[in-house]
């Protein structure tokens, strides 16, 4: 069985987000893998024993679900603050589809702004040519099914508290908007090949 690894970022010191905000966040994510992985070899290794461990395993891969969300959402939000902030070029295909920047950074920094914790995602929808912005409370549970993530913003507490109190998560969020390498975002709709 292969195993998932973790990712290593290239990221400058960020704006905003502290050197030590930064290093408490990847070991968070660091734990995510490691947890992800643990649980595939516990299925594997019940899987070969005798007896029934049917209950076992399925809630083993209920958690697996939190566990590999949390990984990947942390990869999306890493990778867009690489090797520094970068603007979004006018003639990409993803401003095309975002049409005015300036509101779609508004809402998505509106969205943010919900009360409790959880993930503001931007996905792609091609049959309405749109991206939709919407809250996701636990990174396993509300995604939009089927729809290809462009960008995500973490708003668990772990992503801010070092530098930001709860009451300050305004300030977090414009800092994580000086940090945008567009870039990196601008790839990932790219990748999915819109006509």
């Amino acid at each position: 069985m292969s195993k998932y690894q973790e990712k290593q970022f290239n990221m400058n010191l960020l704006s905003g987000i502290s050197e030590k905000q930064t290093e408490e966040h990847l070991k968070l994510y660091a734990g995510y893998v490691k947890h992800a992985n643990l649980i595939l070899e516990k299925i594997e290794e019940l899987s070969g024993e005798e007896g029934d461990n049917s209950y076992v395993i399925s809630e083993l891969r209920r958690r697996f679900s939190f566990e590999f969300n949390g990984m990947r959402m942390h990869e999306y939000y890493f990778e867009s603050l690489e090797k520094g902030s970068k603007g979004l070029s006018d003639s990409s295909k993803l401003a095309e589809s975002i049409g005015n920047l300036d509101s779609f950074v508004e809402e998505f920094k509106l969205v943010g702004m919900t009360r409790g914790i959880g993930w503001v995602v931007a996905y792609f929808d091609e049959p309405k040519d749109s991206i939709q912005i919407a809250w996701v409370g636990d990174h396993e549970l509300g995604q939009l099914g089927g729809l290809p993530i462009i960008l995500v913003m973490d708003m668990w507490e772990h992503a801010f508290m070092v530098d930001y109190l709860p009451s300050e998560k305004k300030k977090y969020i414009e800092a994580f908007f000086d940090n945008i390498n567009w870039d990196v975002v601008e790839e990932r709709f790219n990748k999915l090949n819109i006509k």
